[in-house]
């Protein structure tokens, strides 16, 4: 849903119904994550993807349906198909749940705000119930960074707090998920299957050492929908005139720098200092912080006097096995432009547990199982 959220803000200030299609379950291959969406107005216009084009005009014509009719929320599987010329599904063989309801702006206050919230890049979650009673299928409840109100969306307070603490967790770890919650009496009666959509600010990418590989490698996370920090010690070099896809420039000694930056377990750290006076203080501390990657740029002569300068550090070797170096993955890349997609090609890899070879030389499915997480968004 947070993929669209701009238009849908828009849509509900008007406020004219519209429908709501969003991926709920995904098993096997499928080329869109659950929680994506697609929306159709009262007009006709849509808006988003649920399929990347296999399944588009069937889940369209769902939302025509639900505009026209109105009633219970729809829970439809597209699954493979391939046979049948005529027949809806999809090509890839993996299998899409997607719930289709009728949103009326004029009576989902709360849901406006939580768009106008997510619109704005504030930290927000929208819980979604995707299976249970009917009366509540589709139902949301907006959490907030700085709280939630609780307005009985679920069934009664207790459940809505219960839910919101389930939510507050995912916005902290800045991840979409699905959860199940109830079917006692400590929080509702009805067990729920419930989306939590989160809008988490952007990813941090932190390069440390102003060279011309940072340069680059700034615009690619950019690119890729991270707030990128470059940060070297040196004034000289460490400007925004050299950096200017960069969001900000520090001028600080780099391990200094990392003790006081705010990190989580989507930060990725790429050092390109190439001098063992930056580097190993701040490997030292890098690679025992919960962090999604760790990379270090360098020749494999460097790359093992690292390691022992590291070793000596007292860094242990459960640690040393986080460190992605020489950095990047093997593509002949020479200039800084192409030396940018090789690191960030193994951040990719490495964030969604690919194997880095091509895809003629390898079976299966093209498309891993989703991490069920937030996208960065740019």
């Amino acid at each position: 849903m947070l993929n669209i959220a701009d238009t849908l803000h828009s849509w509900c200030a008007q406020p004219r119904p519209f429908a709501l299609a969003t991926i709920v379950q995904v098993t096997g291959s499928a080329p869109l994550p659950v929680g994506t969406s697609l929306a159709v107005n009262a007009d006709g216009q849509a808006i988003g993807s649920v399929s990347g084009g296999c399944v588009e005009g069937a889940v369209y014509e769902l939302c025509r349906q639900a505009l026209a009719e109105g009633g219970t929320p729809v829970r439809t599987r597209f699954g493979y198909s391939d046979d049948d010329a005529f027949a809806v599904g999809l090509t890839c063989g993996g299998e899409l749940d997607i719930l289709v309801r009728r949103v009326d702006p004029q009576r989902e206050h709360s849901l406006s705000r939580a768009l106008s919230v997510a619109a704005t890049g504030e930290p927000a979650a929208m819980v979604q119930v995707v299976h249970g009673p009917p009366g509540l299928l589709g139902r949301i409840l907006p959490v907030f960074g700085d709280g939630s109100s609780y307005d009985e969306t679920l069934g009664g307070e207790r459940a809505d707090q219960a839910v919101a603490a389930q939510a507050h967790a995912h916005l902290a770890a800045g991840r979409t998920g699905l959860v199940d919650i109830g079917g006692d009496s400590a929080t509702c009666p009805d067990r729920l299957s419930l989306l939590i959509h989160v809008n988490a600010p952007r990813p941090r990418m932190l390069i440390f050492g102003a060279v011309d590989f940072a340069a680059a490698l700034s615009q690619a996370g950019v690119f890729l929908g991270y707030r990128v920090t470059v940060c070297d010690a040196r004034p000289v070099f460490a400007t925004a005139a050299r950096f200017p896809y960069a969001d900000e420039v520090v001028v600080d000694w780099p391990h200094r720098y990392l003790d006081q930056a705010s990190i989580d377990a989507r930060t990725t750290i790429c050092v390109l200092t190439h001098d063992a006076k930056f580097d190993i203080p701040l490997l030292t501390r890098a690679l025992t912080l919960p962090v999604a990657y760790v990379g270090a740029m360098g020749s494999r002569r460097t790359h093992e006097d690292r390691l022992r300068r590291l070793r000596e550090a007292g860094v242990s070797e459960e640690h040393l096995a986080r460190l992605c170096s020489p950095i990047g993955l093997d593509l002949g890349a020479r200039t800084p432009e192409e030396t940018a997609v090789s690191i960030t090609a193994e951040i990719i890899a490495h964030a969604r547990r690919g194997s880095g070879t091509p895809l003629t030389w390898s079976g299966g499915p093209i498309h891993h199982p989703y991490e069920v997480s937030a996208r960065p968004r740019p």
